[in-house]
């Protein structure tokens, strides 16, 4: 188990110092877990109804993050996973409880529902009114199942803004309840885990998944789900949480809804916006309108890698409810309004000059690139892993999509009667197609390569040779890059001198390629005993040493692949 803490028994504490440290707006019950508005007293003197929530800690932001003027008055945290005890909940009741009275809405786990349920009834019979909604938004759980029932989700925040919004609006308790009670009657939640998630005190995770399995249906503390099966599509993983929900909710074309995607800890932001894409057009096709939407990390389960679906039925005054101000940290400032679909037109790039004739399939020039692009994507897994070792594991991909986007675009390239024409429009590909190290630096090649053969106004080998050599300078002027820096230059400088040299003794052209390509796999070679000065290997030093430099050792792989292609 590695985790960012201090202690295991102090990790609630911890974390609920640090909360209330960062805003200025919360504050801590003094000795106890409970995080509660600043102003607390003073809004129950106003004659505003308290909320308090609350549960076991591990489901950050929630429920701490959700404290402030608009939504909760107060959260509970247990230790993590655990119900909080009768007297912890007791404690905030009589810290933010008036006149006014107090909501408790409490997510449907049996140890919530105890404690919480009996605090309520001795805070009642100290002559505080209090009333309890109990959210169960879980629809992969049948209703009435033969189960504890179903279980309080994500949804859960949802009645938090709806109920914090009608008390800051000055709604009785009365109004109060009904407004989170009618909201936890509207809610549908579903969610798929592709990761287990570690309890501290336990040391180990709830459950385990196979190499491509993934949970459905799973709860927020760790459990398994209703059933498992292999990884999808994240298309495909949200048409079957949606399906359910709808299908439980009992929605129509034309039903008026608010999406929740919710990460259940550990899912990058990069897929929730995949997921949340996935949903909204998801919903559109089944003519449902989506009047707020939300995607971030709302109600967790530790560092599950996972997400979560929720719908709310909607209606005006729901929506005025969701879209009032608050002070809560943890509630997204965005407003969830859904943008409408636009796309700004790209400025108008140089016009393309029409060189009539197209390379021809039959030409030497067309069998290199092809033979280099055949190459490349052949070894995508070799560069991947490479990389991997040393950098941040994106060459592999680089080339492939370098050698793709060539093979789409070749059939309209100039001939090869102007191969200075053919290596920049090949430059123009490349620098399309491909960003991060690879693409410019690829590109600049390509561009000065043309630039040379364009200058020296032939195509011979001595030409080409010449502008090989140009371009690997070009290479070494944008990157900064230098011979033993260990990098591509350490494969493209021994194999420029190498085809230099060889024609100077009057090898002929296939005999100075190869010569080149022995070269650069040599170079390529010798970067294993390097000190990494350049690009990402030098961010990891020392322990680069003994893995060979991917860029250079696919230099030495396209170059391999054009001595194949020309000798014969």
């Amino acid at each position: 188990m590695k985790k960012l803490i201090n202690d295991v028994a102090q990790v609630v504490p911890d974390m609920l110092a640090g909360l209330a440290a960062l805003h200025p707006r919360l504050a801590l019950l003094q000795g106890k877990n409970i995080v509660l508005r600043a102003d607390a007293r003073e809004a129950a003197a106003r004659g505003e109804v308290a909320l308090i929530s609350g549960g076991g800690a591990g489901h950050e932001p929630a429920h701490g993050g959700y404290v402030g003027h608009g939504m909760l008055s107060g959260a509970v945290a247990g230790e993590v996973f655990t119900s909080p005890s009768t007297d912890a909940v007791l404690d905030a009741i009589r810290a933010v409880g008036g006149s006014a009275g107090v909501l408790l809405i409490v997510k449907n786990y049996t140890g919530d529902r105890l404690n919480f349920g009996l605090a309520a009834e001795i805070a009642r019979a100290e002559g505080i009114p209090v009333e309890m909604v109990v959210v169960a938004d879980d629809v992969a759980l049948s209703a009435n199942g033969d189960h504890a029932g179903r279980r309080g989700l994500a949804g859960t925040v949802l009645v938090h803004k709806i109920a914090g919004a009608a008390a800051a609006g000055g709604a009785s308790l009365a109004q109060v309840a009904q407004a989170a009670r009618d909201a936890a009657a509207a809610l549908g939640t579903m969610g798929v885990a592709l990761t287990p998630c570690t309890v501290p005190a336990a040391g180990k995770p709830g459950f385990t998944l196979g190499e491509g399995e993934i949970e459905w249906g799973l709860g927020i503390h760790g459990e398994a789900g209703v059933e498992r099966g292999r990884l999808v599509p994240a298309g495909d993983a949200v048409a079957r949480l949606l399906r359910q929900i709808i299908g439980d909710l009992k929605l129509q074309a034309g039903a008026r809804v608010a999406l929740l995607v919710n990460n259940l800890g550990g899912t990058p932001a990069s897929e929730l916006d995949i997921v949340a894409g996935a949903a909204l057009a998801f919903l559109a096709r089944q003519g449902i309108v989506v009047e707020r939407a939300w995607a971030g990390t709302f109600l967790s389960a530790l560092e599950m890698a996972g997400i979560s679906l929720t719908l709310l039925r909607v209606d005006d005054a729901r929506l005025a409810l969701l879209d009032a101000a608050t002070q809560a940290p943890a509630w997204p400032a965005s407003g969830g309004r859904i943008a409408a679909a636009r796309a700004v037109p790209p400025a108008p790039s140089a016009p393309a000059i029409d060189h009539g004739a197209r390379l021809s399939a039959e030409a030497p020039l067309r069998r290199a690139i092809d033979a280099v692009c055949a190459c490349l994507q052949a070894s995508e897994a070799l560069l991947t892993d490479m990389d991997q070792k040393v950098g941040d594991g994106d060459l592999g991909i680089s080339m492939a999509r370098a050698a793709q986007g060539i093979r789409e675009d070749i059939d309209r390239w100039p001939s090869e009667q102007d191969p200075a024409a053919v290596l920049r429009a090949m430059s123009a590909t490349v620098r399309r197609v491909v960003g991060g190290t690879s693409g410019p630096l690829y590109a600049i090649l390509l561009m000065r390569g043309a630039a040379a053969l364009e200058q020296r106004g032939r195509g011979d080998a001595a030409a080409w040779s010449a502008a090989f050599a140009e371009a690997v300078k070009g290479v070494m002027e944008l990157g900064g890059a230098k011979a033993g820096d260990r990098t591509m230059i350490d494969a493209l400088l021994p194999a420029a001198d190498a085809l230099q040299a060889a024609l100077s003794t009057h090898q002929d052209s296939a005999a100075a390629l190869a010569a080149a390509a022995a070269a650069a796999e040599q170079g390529a070679a010798a970067t294993a005993s390097m000190t990494p000065r350049r690009g990402r290997s030098s961010y990891i030093g020392q322990r680069a040493i003994g893995h060979a430099d991917p860029g250079a050792h696919a230099v030495a792989l396209w170059l391999a692949a054009l001595r194949d292609a020309l000798k014969s």
